[in-house]
């Protein structure tokens, strides 16, 4: 029987829920991509490769958080696990630049991107089981998010 998310007592489930950000009752997959740009906004500034190697260490982390959070959960991605919003988004500002505008634009294109899950998205969604697959499509998504941010700023170039 599923049981009830405890974030606030269990440190793993606190960063699977996105700090608490996915106990939203409504669209929390949408609060928890918002909850992650504080955090951008922290590292943003950060070389490349210290960026890179961060939001990579918060991808690997990812599968383990997920699917302990599933298992204690006894559900697979359940609507309140948000890090891999949270790793999707900030794949998608990854070598863009930090101001409001690509913020917001990323932070668009990225949440249409997993809502609608467009193929190859949709396929990993259906196919990719435990954390893996609870981060993959979100993964994917910010990576097809990114390169859409980078050939606009290339286009205005």
């Amino acid at each position: 029987m599923p049981q009830a998310p405890t974030p606030f007592r269990s440190p793993v489930q606190f960063l699977a829920f996105g700090f608490g950000s996915g106990l939203s009752p409504k669209a929390p997959g949408t609060v928890g991509t918002l909850a992650a740009v504080p955090v951008y906004l922290l590292v943003a500034d950060w070389p490349l490769w210290a960026y890179s190697l961060l939001v990579l260490a918060a991808a690997v982390v990812g599968v383990w958080i997920c699917q302990r959070t599933s298992d204690q959960l006894q559900v697979h991605d359940h609507p309140g696990i948000v890090w891999d919003e949270f790793v999707g988004y900030w794949i998608t500002l990854w070598a863009v630049p930090a101001d409001w505008l690509w913020i917001a634009i990323g932070f668009v294109v990225f949440r249409i991107l997993d809502i609608a899950k467009p193929w190859p998205i949709s396929h990993l969604d259906r196919q990719v089981k435990g954390g893996f697959g609870i981060m993959i499509d979100d993964i994917l998504a910010g990576v097809m998010a990114c390169a859409i941010l980078h050939v606009a700023l290339w286009g205005l170039g």
